[in-house]
């Protein structure tokens, strides 16, 4: 059995004002950097064997500390990128909710593509791919994946049985983490965007 560990990034200024995207130099930002610091001690009583993370900055950044605490190298993975949002990378979060898609995103999202982007069904298979190649890398131990707030939905949606469609029933907050036990028979979600001290159980 595999122990996900599944993190959020910290905060940034463009969180619940802007869709970053892939847009490049989104750094955290002080309360951000402050989050980060504190999943080294929120992990403390958990051995991690490997730690994997989205190649963005701001994933990066969050994945860091908790890297140079346990001598770990960051393995940069694409499939647990953000969201490739096409055209409404940038835009503020208030200008797109104007639109008449925003209202297919929020209630039905599998059926919508972002223009000029992927859909959330692509999102959701390249990082369930990608984190089920991660798991059988390390079937026995625990390792961090840091991703993004809908990349996590997706994968916690997957692995809990939860249709595509009902994904934004799901919250993931800035540096959350969410627990799935991943084995030969199947998953268990073991935590949900958990924000407060961490123990082993």
């Amino acid at each position: 059995m595999t122990r996900l560990i599944l993190i959020r990034h910290g905060h940034t200024d463009w969180a619940d004002k802007k869709l970053a995207g892939w847009l490049p130099d989104v750094h955290l930002n002080e309360l951000g950097f402050q989050q980060a610091e504190a999943l080294v001690e929120r992990l403390k009583p958990i051995e991690i064997g490997a730690i994997y993370s989205s190649p963005l900055e701001r994933t990066i950044e969050t994945a860091r500390p908790l890297a140079q605490a346990r001598g770990l190298r960051i393995f940069k993975t694409v499939g647990l990128g953000e969201v490739r949002y096409g055209d409404w990378q940038g835009q503020s979060l208030k200008v797109l909710a104007r639109k008449k898609e925003w209202r297919i995103v929020q209630v039905a999202p599998g059926a919508f593509r972002f223009p000029n982007g992927e859909s959330l069904r692509e999102t959701q298979h390249r990082a369930v791919a990608a984190v089920e190649k991660i798991a059988a890398a390390h079937p026995k131990e625990a390792v961090a994946l840091f991703s993004h707030g809908d990349v996590i939905k997706a994968v916690v949606a997957y692995f809990s049985g939860i249709a595509l469609d009902n994904f934004q029933r799901i919250s993931i907050s800035p540096a959350s983490i969410s627990v799935i036990d991943l084995g030969p028979f199947g998953a268990r979600l073991q935590r949900l965007n958990d924000t407060g001290p961490f123990q082993p159980r």
